[in-house]
């Protein structure tokens, strides 16, 4: 598949089969198992970018913020038939570059080869490079 063959645009009206279909396919059932607070989370997002192709959706970014000092990307996933084709790399660069001036663009991943080397491919450090650490409460 080509990049131009995708559509990358603000997603503005949040369908649940789509997003069930999404998160379903890529394992986060976590997610899943709370459809109001997963809608609620995707409405009061800073940002969320979703990659079309034709008009299914087979990608999606979510930020979470003030949009001002700092950034975290929240969520980024593409349907596993679709993944390493650039798609995931367009939609971390658009929704990073929706937010030239902000300082610092967080994100938290799981602790794997590949998501390590995508990150880091995009310019992403880990806290560890730069003397610091995170910590998260985990509320599961």
């Amino acid at each position: 598949m080509n990049l131009t063959d995708v559509q990358i645009k603000e997603y503005k009206k949040y369908n649940s089969k789509d997003i069930l279909r999404l998160y379903d396919s890529v394992g986060w059932s976590s997610y899943t198992d709370d459809l109001v607070s997963l809608e609620n989370g995707f409405n009061n997002s800073l940002k969320v970018l979703a990659a079309y192709k034709n008009d299914e959706l087979v990608g999606i970014a979510r930020a979470v913020g003030d949009g001002y000092t700092v950034v975290l990307i929240q969520d980024i996933l593409v349907l596993p038939e679709y993944q390493r084709q650039g798609i995931g790399s367009a939609l971390l660069n658009a929704i990073v570059d929706c937010y030239p001036n902000v300082r610092q663009i967080q994100l938290t991943t799981d602790c794997t080869e590949k998501t390590i080397a995508f990150y880091k491919s995009a310019g992403f450090i880990e806290l560890s490079e730069i003397e610091c650490c995170g910590f998260i409460k985990d509320r599961a």
